[in-house]
Order: structure tokens, then C-alpha cells, then sequence
């Protein structure tokens, strides 16, 4: 019985030592050495399988047919073929080239006809590859004519033909000429656009979602803008965009557009740590449309042990409605500010009015009533503030959760006129700028800037929540949180007039989703410009990619002896 298992064995290790052998192996030689050749050979031969000394014999003749097809289809029509099958193991057929002088360009010809030649987006193939005495190539000929197929489809010319196709070739001279001419045709128009499936909004605030008035000439690039604005508005599910050339009556094409409304309502629940504020919780909760005309509401609540706060707001799409907005808000916050024995109560109310600029800037106007209960140590007030206001912000970046590279941009600033429902004079204005490169793929440099200040003749009036503190995992690491102010003569954290912070930061690769950082933070919040004195951090840390963006934590020490090493811990897109 054992005999038999170990002769069992035996012929099933021959077996397979006699597949592993069959595998034949092809060799292209091309000389002088041709690489786009070679591969094209290779390509057109493929995989020869499984076959033995004697297939090879049999099959090198069809191999070298093979060979001349692929070097006649890049303009070798002179080629000397040669071939070899060796047996190995493995078996091997070898086949040699010799190219010769390859076929070239002599009368080239590529033109269009008709109505495409008053649109300077239709262009031309490349007249590098196509030009008199350029190596023929079968391949550039073919990508000429998709190119221009291409484009008329793109563009709606879709009664457009060649009138003429022709490449002819003289292997015996040595050239070949080409000739092709499109001849457009008319181009066809967008018609109307109807809507159907289960929407619930009002035809009106849809047709202002379309991004072309009907008539106009047809570019499917027009076709996915309509898609990406109705998928991105929030309120579908499934968006459907059909546009048939073979159903267009007189040259133009109707646009049926097929909607699934999302579920009205949705609502969030994350859980969030650092050391700026601890353990933090945040809820949301949404109505996506609360009529036909596409109202939405919602509210927002987080809580930390340093801050509590909850907002409500109610938005209305204006013209157009993508891209514009009045939001009605309404917040109350709690916060401890620096010292446990200061705190603010803020309580805002106002409209905002959102807008997307051509630019890619995001602007946002502001009319804000502003009631803040407030104490700093011993001192105690009450402030109400109205502050127009106006904010721009853009940001450019390869990825949302972990980008490799972009920057971005923030500034507002708002205002407040003692005696109109306010009770003092400020201006209070912020900015800042980030900034992000990656350099092979290992190497990436962070840099922040910010900046803030208020103007005001009388200070004491301003409540916290408009004032400036530094330190901390947003601001100059190395200093707890809100620990960077001027004091009062009891030596309480007040806040400051104006804030500078910058942050310069170097990370490495050394795994997939794993990176080392070195920096450096300097900044502070003080009362006056003349040669205020700057805090700086310096540490290094630890950065792990999560699916829902970078975690941070790092060790800093500041470099003016106050305190040790600190811990800090953070998380979230790093731009």
C-alpha cells in the first residue's frame, strides 16, 4: 500500500515537472535595438502556451508572419526576419530582426470641414507625428482618426463622416501618404429638460440647478456638469441624465433627466479627542428639504469638558441655488476660557449669506447679534455687539481627508458701532494660510500662518470670545491650550488685542499610513505691536492615516524653560 502512495507521488511530481517544462518562452532580438519595436512584436505574438520543442518548429513560421504584421504596422516593411527554437528546458523560439529603413510620411493631408472649424476647442491631431518624413506609423494614423471622432462626439457633430480615409503606402519607394478629411456637418443643440422619477421639489428651483439654457450647442462635458450639480445639491439619491442623438428632432437632442429623492432626514454622531479640549462628543441632525421649494434645517451640538455649545439653522437656496444660499443661524455657547475660574456664555443670531465665486473663493456675508455673559478672574460683564461681517475662503487640495499637496486661505472681518444695538467700537479681523507639499512621494512640509487683531477704544468692553489666546494643538504646541495671553494684575489670562502664530513642520514616510514629523511653533497673544515677544515650541511626533484622516500626537517643549514636556493629541485633515 505504501509502495503504491510513494509511486502515486512520484508520478505526480513528473507530471508536474513536465508542465513546468512546457512552458515555452518567447525572445525578440531586434538589431540596432529598437524598444517600441520589440515590444510591439511581443504584443502582437503574445503568450506562446504550453508547447514543446517540436510545436515551436512548427509554429515559428506563423510567428515570423506575425513579427512582419507588427513591424510593417510602424513603418518596417523591410524587415529581415529570422527564427530559432532551441529545446531547452525551456523551450525557446528566438526571432531575430533587422528592421532596415522604415517607410516615411511623404504627402500628408488632415483637414476639417464644416462646422467645426469655428470651434477653436476642436483641434487637430499632433502634426509632430504626421508631418512629410516622419517614420509611418499605422498607430498615429488610427489615433488621428479617434482623436477627431472623439471630439465630434464631444461636440455634437454627429452627422459628421470622413469624406476621404486613405493611407497609401509604396514599400518599394519607401513612402506613404495620408488623407483625411472630416467633414463635420451641422452641430446638434441641447433640447429641453424634462424631469421625472420621485422628486418632490418644485420644477423651478430644479431648472435652476440645469447649467445650459435649452438651444444651446451640445458639449457632453455640459451633460456631466448637470449630473454633478443634481448629485452634489443634497437632496437625490440617484440621478440619471439621458441625452440621445438618435432620438434629436431637427438637430436637437432631448435631455430627460430620472431623480430618486434621498431620505429626508439624516443624522450624525462622532466621537473626537485632544488635548486642547479633551474628549469631545458632536451630534447633527438634518432635514434635507422642507418643502418644494428646498428649504433645510438642522442643528449641531458639541460637547467637551471646556465647551458646550448647540446651533440651529435654516437655509434657503437662492439663484443660483448650488452655489448660493441665505442660511438663518442661531448658537448658544459655554465655554471655561483659560483659567477654571473664567468663563463666557454667547448667545448669536443672524443671516448669513453663502456664495461660491467663479474664482473658487467662498464668500460669506454676515449679520450677526452677538449677547455674551462673561467673567476673566475678577472682572465680569455684559456685551451685546451687532457686527456685520464678511468672510472669503478657498481651498485647493488632491484629497479631502489626506492630501499630498494644496494650500488654504482664510480671512474675515466684522464690525461693531457703539449706540447701534451695540455697546462698543470694534473691528475685528483674522486670517490665515496652510500650506502643503510632498516631494518623492516621502518628504512632506507643512507651513501655517495665522494673524488676528481687534481695533477698539475701549478694550474692557470686548468679551472673550472676540479677544486672541495662543497655545495649544491648533496654535503653538509646546503650551497648554489657552495658556498664551496677556494677564491682569492678578495675574489671570485676559486675552489679547492682537495674535500671531506660524507652525513649520517636516514629515517622512516609513510605512504605508505612517509618518515621523519634526517642528517648530512659535507665536503668542499680546496687547501691543512694538516688538511683541513670540513663544516657541519645538518637538516631534507621530502621524498614523485613519480612514477618517491623519491622528497626530507629539511631544513639545517649550524653549523658554516654562514647563516640561507636553503631550498633544489631534486629529483631522491637515489642510
Amino acid at each position: 500500500m505504501m509502495f503504491r502512495t510513494c509511486l502515486c507521488l512520484l508520478l505526480s511530481t513528473l507530471s508536474i515537472s513536465a508542465s513546468v517544462l512546457a512552458q515555452s518562452q518567447l525572445r525578440v532580438r531586434v538589431d540596432p535595438a529598437n524598444a517600441a519595436l520589440k515590444t510591439n512584436v511581443q504584443a502582437h505574438i503574445g503568450n506562446l502556451g504550453e508547447r514543446d520543442e517540436d510545436d515551436l518548429r512548427r509554429l515559428a513560421r506563423v510567428a515570423e508572419g506575425q513579427a512582419r504584421q507588427a513591424a510593417e504596422a510602424l513603418g518596417y516593411y523591410h524587415a529581415q526576419i529570422s527564427s530559432e527554437v532551441s529545446g531547452g528546458p525551456p523551450p525557446r523560439l528566438t526571432l531575430t530582426l533587422l528592421p532596415g529603413e522604415p517607410v516615411r510620411l511623404r504627402n500628408v493631408t488632415v483637414r476639417i470641414e464644416g462646422e467645426a472649424t469655428q470651434l477653436r476647442g476642436f483641434r487637430l491631431p499632433d502634426s509632430k507625428v504626421l508631418k512629410p518624413g516622419a517614420p509611418l506609423n499605422h498607430g498615429h494614423y488610427e489615433d488621428a482618426k479617434k482623436l477627431i471622432e472623439n471630439q465630434a462626439s464631444r461636440y455634437g457633430f454627429f452627422s459628421g463622416r470622413f469624406v476621404r480615409s486613405r493611407l497609401a503606402v509604396d514599400p518599394a519607394a519607401g513612402v506613404a501618404d495620408i488623407e483625411l478629411i472630416y467633414d463635420s456637418g451641422p452641430r446638434y443643440r441641447l433640447g429641453a429638460v424634462t424631469f421625472s422619477g420621485d422628486s418632490v421639489l418644485d420644477e423651478d428651483l430644479l431648472r435652476r440647478m440645469v447649467p445650459f439654457q435649452a438651444g444651446a450647442p451640445y458639449d457632453s462635458e455640459l451633460i456631466a456638469d448637470l449630473h454633478q450639480a443634481l448629485q452634489s445639491s443634497g437632496y437625490f439619491e440617484g440621478v440619471r441624465v439621458n441625452a440621445i442623438p438618435t432620438q434629436a428632432t431637427a438637430e436637437e437632442i432631448p435631455v430627460d433627466v430620472h431623480l430618486t429623492m434621498r431620505k429626508p432626514r439624516s443624522f450624525g454622531l462622532g466621537l473626537g479627542f485632544s488635548t486642547d479640549v479633551g474628549p469631545r462628543v458632536r451630534a447633527n441632525w438634518t432635514r434635507h428639504w422642507a418643502n418644494p421649494q428646498g428649504h433645510s434645517y438642522g442643528t449641531e451640538l458639541e460637547l467637551s469638558a471646556p465647551r458646550q455649545n448647540v446651533g440651529v439653522w435654516y437655509d434657503i437656496p437662492l439663484d443660483p441655488p448650488l452655489t448660493d444660499k441665505l442660511r438663518f443661524v442661531g448658537g448658544y455657547q459655554y465655554e471655561e476660557l483659560a483659567d477654571t475660574d473664567s468663563l463666557s456664555r454667547l448667545l448669536t443670531v443672524g443671516p448669513e449669506w453663502h456664495s461660491q465665486l467663479p474664482s473658487g473663493w467662498q464668500r460669506v456675508l454676515s449679520l450677526k447679534w452677538r449677547h455674551e455673559e462673561y467673567r476673566l478672574g475678577d472682572d465680569s460683564g455684559l456685551s451685546t455687539l451687532l457686527m456685520p461681517g464678511i468672510a472669503y475662503s478657498y481651498l485647493r487640495s488632491d484629497s479631502r481627508l489626506d492630501p499630498s499637496r494644496g494650500y488654504r486661505l482664510q480671512w474675515e472681518l466684522s464690525a461693531a458701532k457703539d449706540g447701534v444695538l451695540s455697546d462698543a467700537n470694534l473691528v475685528h479681523t483674522a486670517a490665515m494660510a496652510k500650506g502643503l507639499i510632498t516631494l518623492a512621494g516621502k518628504h512632506r512640509f507643512l507651513g501655517r500662518v495665522q494673524v488676528g487683531g481687534n481695533l477698539t477704544d475701549g478694550y474692557k468692553g470686548i468679551p472673550p470670545s472676540l479677544r486672541f489666546f495662543a497655545g495649544g494643538d491648533q496654535s503653538v504646541r509646546g503650551y497648554d491650550y489657552q495658556s498664551l495671553s496677556p494677564t491682569n494684575s492678578d495675574g489671570d489670562r485676559i486675552g489679547g488685542r492682537y495674535s500671531v502664530s506660524g507652525s513649520a513642520e517636516y514629515q517622512y514616510s516609513i510605512a504605508e499610513r505612517w509618518r515621523i514629523a519634526t517642528f517648530i511653533d512659535q507665536g503668542n497673544a499680546f496687547n501691543s505691536l512694538d516688538f511683541p515677544t513670540l513663544k516657541t515650541g519645538v518637538g516631534f511626533g507621530v502621524r498614523w492615516v485613519s480612514p477618517v484622516g491623519p491622528l497626530r500626537l507629539d511631544l513639545a517643549h517649550p524653549l523658554d524653560g516654562e514647563g516640561g514636556i507636553r503631550l498633544h493629541f489631534s486629529m483631522g485633515p491637515e489642510l
